[in-house]
This record gives structure tokens, C-alpha cells and sequence, in this order.
């Protein structure tokens, strides 16, 4: 049993399962935008194969991700103890998690509707394809941020078979603030990255102008939110959502500093996780009040 739970963590570890909270939240605004809407209902069904979709898409992009980069994370002192690294699960067993993940994510879709479906390859390609762009571009900032962004309006079409709007624009939240936070977390690895030929923009632009571009993204992240209120004739809640969510936001920028990595953990996970979960909470209550 304990050897059990040991590598039930290790799988856990590999695909850090608790950084579902930057994707989920938004996920379940886009169920709510759906079911919210004249001619849908809520179901217990949707509502599990839609959680169903958001875990195994996010295992499958996780644990290719670390299939991609095993070469690199033995080299950086920062990522030599990831799983595949440190063999605590060798890289056979994580690609038959992967196919496994993605299979399963096929799956669950197809059991949604036949626009889920015929969008979970479109979907899988972008989560999946985001592990080889440091490779060429320093844009893979963006790209981390569009397979994230999936999650609102792929929600919404689980639930409804179509596209729409509202979803669309929770999406381009959601792309301009993780490609933000992405950003914040690569300084650490500027130096590793100009070392061995990957590519980021702050090994391509240095730190200070890589947070500028970070928080360039981080307007057009509360321009959108702001939009968004209008556009949906948004109640008190929204708002005090949004300010929270803005506050933690400009926060980051305050504790990391070009020359100061010291609390870029917390800036990356605790402060994005809490933001993006507190704004989504007050987000539905005010869709459903």
C-alpha cells in the first residue's frame, strides 16, 4: 500500500497536478456561461465528463511535456529531480501514461457531444505541440497560454455543440495572464536557456524587459476582464472578483524583481493559483445571482 500511494504521488508529481487550479476554475465559468444559457440545462453528466476532459488533456500535455524536455531536466540543476530524471518513473511508463491520458480524453469528449469530439484532436495537438516551441520561438510563452485557454470555450462547447463570444473572451483572459505568469516563471532559467539554445524571452530579451512584456500582457489581461463586465452587464460580484484578481496581479510585479528570484515560487503558484480561483468563484456566483 505504501508503495502504492508512493507512486501514485510520483504520477501526481510528474503532471503537477496542483497547477490544475490556473485551468479548472475557468473551465467550470465556461460550464456555468453554458448552462446559464436559454435551452441548456445543468447535468451531473456534463459536468463530470467536462472535469473528466480538463484532467486527462492536462496528464496527457504534462507528462508529454516531460517526455520532451527528460534531456534538458537532467541538465539543469533546478529540474534534475523531475520523475523522469531521477528515474522515479522511467520514460516507457510515462509514454504509456500519455497515449493512455489522451485516449482517455478522446473518449470522454466523444461522450459529450460530436463538436467536443471532432475539436479533442485540434485540442491535443495544441497542449501537446506547446512542449516542442522553446525549441524555435521565443513565443512559447503564448502558446502554454493558448493551451490553456482552451478550457472556457472548450467547457462551453461541451455543453452546447457550438461556439460563442462570451466563453471566447474568458479565454483571452485566460491566454494573456498564463502567458504573463510564464514568463515570470522562465527567469529562472534564462541563463540555462541561452546555454543550451532554448528559447524565452528573457534569455532572448533580458529579465527586466521580459517583465516588461509580461506586464504589457497583464493590461491587456484587465482590459479584456473590464470588457468582459460590460459586455455581460456584470453584477457586484463580477467586479469584486476582478479586483481581487487585479490586486494579486499587480503584486506579482511588486515581489519579483529582475535581480530578486527569491519569491518567484510564490508569485508563479500560490498568488496565480488563488487570483485565477478567487476571480472564477465571485465570476459564477454572479452568472448564477
Amino acid at each position: 500500500m505504501t508503495n502504492f500511494l508512493r507512486k501514485a504521488n510520483d504520477y501526481l508529481s510528474l503532471i503537477k497536478f496542483s497547477h490544475t487550479i490556473f485551468a479548472m476554475p475557468f473551465a467550470f465559468v465556461g460550464f456555468t456561461i453554458a448552462v446559464a444559457s436559454d435551452g441548456y440545462v445543468f447535468t451531473l453528466k456534463s459536468l463530470l465528463l467536462v472535469i473528466a476532459c480538463m484532467v486527462f488533456a492536462r496528464s496527457a500535455a504534462m507528462s508529454f511535456n516531460r517526455i520532451a524536455d527528460r534531456n534538458f531536466d537532467k541538465l539543469n540543476p533546478r529540474t534534475a529531480q523531475r520523475e523522469i530524471p531521477s528515474g522515479k518513473i522511467t520514460l516507457h511508463n510515462a509514454v504509456l501514461f500519455t497515449i493512455a491520458s489522451s485516449l482517455l480524453f478522446i473518449a470522454s469528449a466523444a461522450m459529450l457531444n460530436n463538436m467536443a469530439l471532432i475539436l479533442s484532436p485540434v485540442a491535443l495537438i495544441i497542449i501537446l505541440g506547446y512542449s516542442f516551441t522553446k525549441r524555435f520561438t521565443t513565443l512559447c510563452h503564448l502558446f502554454l497560454g493558448l493551451g490553456l485557454s482552451l478550457s472556457p470555450i472548450g467547457a462551453y462547447i461541451a455543453v452546447t455543440g457550438h461556439f460563442a463570444l462570451l466563453p471566447l473572451l474568458f479565454s483571452g483572459v485566460v491566454l494573456t495572464w498564463v502567458s504573463g505568469f510564464d514568463i515570470i516563471y522562465a527567469l529562472q532559467d534564462d541563463d540555462f536557456d541561452r546555454e543550451t539554445g532554448l528559447h524565452s524571452l528573457p534569455s532572448a530579451i533580458n529579465r527586466k524587459n521580459a517583465l516588461l512584456v509580461s506586464v504589457f500582457l497583464r493590461i491587456i489581461t484587465v482590459s479584456l476582464v473590464v470588457f468582459i463586465g460590460i459586455f455581460m452587464s456584470a453584477g457586484i460580484l463580477f467586479w469584486a472578483g476582478a479586483l481581487i484578481f487585479f490586486s494579486l496581479l499587480v503584486y506579482q510585479y511588486v515581489i519579483v524583481r529582475p535581480h530578486d528570484l527569491s519569491r518567484v515560487g510564490l508569485a508563479f503558484g500560490t498568488l496565480n493559483g488563488v487570483a485565477g480561483l478567487l476571480f472564477s468563484i465571485f465570476t459564477i456566483l454572479d452568472l448564477l445571482i
